[in-house]
C-alpha cells in the first residue's frame, strides 16, 4: 500500500510550519489569559457569582459595623464642626447597618446539610 505522506515526517526546525506550531505551544503555556474582570484596570475588587444574598448581607452588616466603629474612635478625637461631620456619619453607617440587619432577618435561612 503506498502512502502520500513523506517517510520520515517533514520536521525541518527552519520550515515557517514549524515556527507556528511552537509559537502556538508557547503562547498556550506562557501567555496569560485574560478574563472579563481583569480587563477593566478600574476595578480592583470583585464579589464572584454565585455567592447566597445571605452571605452577602452578613459581609455588608460586618463591614458596616466594622466602618463604624472606626468612625466612633476618630470622632471622639476630634472637636467643633469636624466632630459633627465624623457622628453624622456615623449616624449614617449606624442606620445602613440597621437596614441591612433587617434584609438579614428577612432572608430565608440556608438549609442545614
Amino acid at each position: 500500500m503506498f502512502k502520500p505522506t513523506p517517510n520520515p515526517p517533514d520536521t525541518d526546525p527552519t520550515s515557517k510550519a514549524f515556527d507556528k506550531a511552537a509559537d502556538r505551544a508557547l503562547d498556550y503555556y506562557l501567555k496569560p489569559k485574560t478574563t472579563k474582570a481583569e480587563a477593566d484596570p478600574g476595578q480592583l475588587f470583585t464579589v464572584i457569582n454565585g455567592v447566597d444574598t445571605e452571605s452577602l448581607l452578613a459581609n455588608f452588616s460586618e463591614t458596616l459595623a466594622s466602618a463604624n466603629a472606626m468612625l466612633g474612635d476618630l470622632a471622639f478625637d476630634l472637636e467643633g464642626s469636624r466632630r459633627h461631620i465624623a457622628l453624622g456619619i456615623q449616624q449614617l453607617i449606624e442606620l445602613s447597618g440597621q437596614l441591612a440587619n433587617r434584609a438579614l432577618d428577612n432572608v430565608d435561612a440556608r438549609p442545614s446539610t
